[in-house]
């Protein structure tokens, strides 16, 4: 017997429960791990090598957030996709959103304004995701999720903003449904021009209506592609 076996500590495992959540949840959101898939806790450790158990836990994390439904003695899976899901999730943005930017137009200052033209700058410089690369599909994602961060960021609501976060992350799921391996076809970069042009005059009635129908034409392309599939 082995007496000089060292055990995990706590840190170590909770390290490894949130790299296997991290890693998980990145799959999800980019549809790497397709909408209803079966998650094998084995087949997981089998890819991750972080253990059993923390990817059990994330599993229970990302169950929580409504990213994986759990079945009673059946395991996990990715939480589905629908137009019934998808009309719901993007009404409710448009409100939280509404809100959120509103908030920020009335309350942000010069600083503020200068973190949205930045991140649109950055936004505006990066290839628009087609589907096929990975790496360039999360380099996007990224830029775009900053845009849209700045924008509502100074809102003023810790409870606004977590929302507002757990809404995006969800519509980021239908993203890898509505690029099915081709370019975007509108003019994104002209959308998000608009809006900040919106924003930096203070008009947040304009800014809203922008918003308003720049989700509205996501939307719309999402369920075009899931009719389809």
């Amino acid at each position: 017997m082995n007496q000089f076996v060292v055990e995990d500590s706590p840190v170590d495992a909770g390290s490894r429960t949130e790299r296997a959540y991290q890693r998980l949840r990145q799959e999800i959101l980019l549809g790497e791990l397709a909408a209803n898939e079966r998650l094998r806790v084995a087949d997981l450790e089998a890819r991750f090598h972080l253990g059993l158990t923390p990817i059990r836990e994330a599993l229970a994390r990302l169950a929580s957030e409504g990213l994986v439904s759990m079945e009673a003695n059946r395991g996990a899976r990715v939480l589905e996709v629908s137009p019934t899901e998808l009309a719901d999730l993007m009404k409710t943005r448009r409100e939280i959103e509404r809100l959120c930017l509103s908030e920020s137009i009335r309350r942000g200052d010069s600083r503020w304004e200068a973190d949205v033209i930045a991140a649109l700058h950055v936004l505006g410089r990066t290839p628009l995701p087609d589907g096929s690369d990975s790496a360039t599909n999360l380099e996007w994602e990224a830029h775009h999720r900053r845009f849209h961060a700045a924008l509502v960021s100074a809102c003023g609501s810790e409870w606004l903003l977590r929302f507002w976060n757990q809404l995006m992350d969800h519509s980021q799921r239908y993203r890898k449904v509505r690029l099915k391996g081709q370019l975007m076809a509108r003019d994104v970069q002209a959308d998000h021009q608009a809006i900040l042009e919106a924003v930096l005059r203070r008009d947040a009635d304009a800014a809203v209506a922008l918003m308003e129908r720049h989700l509205l034409d996501t939307e719309k392309a999402a369920h075009a592609a899931m009719l389809q599939r």
